[in-house]
């Protein structure tokens, strides 16, 4: 494997397992990938590479200082999980993620079991009921679904992979010794020889790929010119929910809705890459528990 695509491996696997709470191993990973840039001459986007890997590290050692695993999140009334609903859905797939990313996991299941019944949402549906079982640490019940799916006609084989391709690496790094079975008419590659852009800013797929965390550079404010970053709490395509907490609110208290973003990055388990994005809601939130915390749409306008 030549050096390029040695680097590209490290900064996938870095940013899977920061994206899974694996803060020791993902700087790990990043320190690896930047000790390699620095020894590359040529490299033309070197400088701000070794400053977006600075960046992610400085982020992973803040949260290493005070790594925790709070308690599920209480359920809400129905009244309550409605008004969530319609506060934060406008189609039946964005309310039922709605549910999920407030920690109404439960009725956001079978809110998204159902939507898999839809042609339209069933590939989403189907990852966010994996992200939902992903969230309540049912690493074994997120496999047992998979492979429920599996056996069944519902998805697709092209659907099926997409799943698979998600979970599978997430399994490996948590050390659950299952391999998913891989559907019919597809199959792994293992030797990707895609080139990309430069390697570390591979070009992303037509679908959108699962984001994981993002770097937004403010454009107003006292922070403004800084690159501050956010975990990716729930996707439904083009749209990321950010769930922002309150003692962080300065970081976002001048954006406004509809606010162009030019300079974001985006980070996936497979690509690290460049656009921009709308602010499409920003919302305190007024009860339940995450009561003073801020939920964040952001729509990816371009990568």
């Amino acid at each position: 494997m030549n050096i390029s695509l040695q680097i590209k491996s490290l900064l996938n696997e870095a940013e899977l397992y920061r994206s899974q709470g694996l803060f020791t191993e993902a700087r790990d990973k990043y320190q690896t990938a930047s000790a390699m840039i620095v020894k590359i001459d040529k490299l033309k986007n070197k400088e701000s590479l070794l400053k977006a890997i600075a960046g992610k590290i400085q982020s992973i050692e803040q949260k290493t200082a005070k790594v925790e695993t709070g308690p599920s999140s209480p359920e809400l009334s129905e009244k309550g999980q409605n008004l969530i609903k319609n506060l934060f859905g406008e189609n039946d797939l964005e309310k039922a993620v709605a549910l999920a990313k407030f920690g109404q996991f439960e009725r956001a299941v079978v809110e998204l079991e159902a939507l898999l019944k839809n042609e339209e949402f069933r590939l989403e549906a189907g990852k966010n009921i994996i992200r939902c079982k992903l969230a309540t640490a049912s690493l074994d019940d997120a496999v047992a679904q998979y492979q429920q799916w599996f056996s069944q006609d519902l998805f697709s084989s092209a659907q099926l992979e997409s799943i698979r391709a998600y979970l599978q690496p997430i399994l490996e790094k948590k050390g659950v010794d299952s391999l998913l079975p891989v559907p019919v008419g597809e199959k792994e590659d293992r030797n990707d020889d895609s080139t990309g852009i430069e390697f570390s800013m591979p070009e992303p797929e037509e679908e959108i790929l699962d984001i994981t965390s993002i770097g937004i550079t403010l454009n107003s404010g006292p922070h403004k010119g800084k690159m501050v970053e956010f975990d990716v709490n729930f996707q439904s395509g083009e749209m990321l929910s950010l769930m922002v907490a309150k003692k962080d609110k300065g970081l976002i208290e001048d954006l406004k809705d509809g606010e162009t973003l030019d300079d974001v990055q985006f980070y996936s388990p497979i690509a690290i890459f460049n656009g921009s994005a709308v602010v499409a809601n920003k919302t305190q939130i007024q009860s339940g528990p995450k009561q003073g915390d801020f939920c964040l749409d952001l729509k990816i306008l371009n990568t």
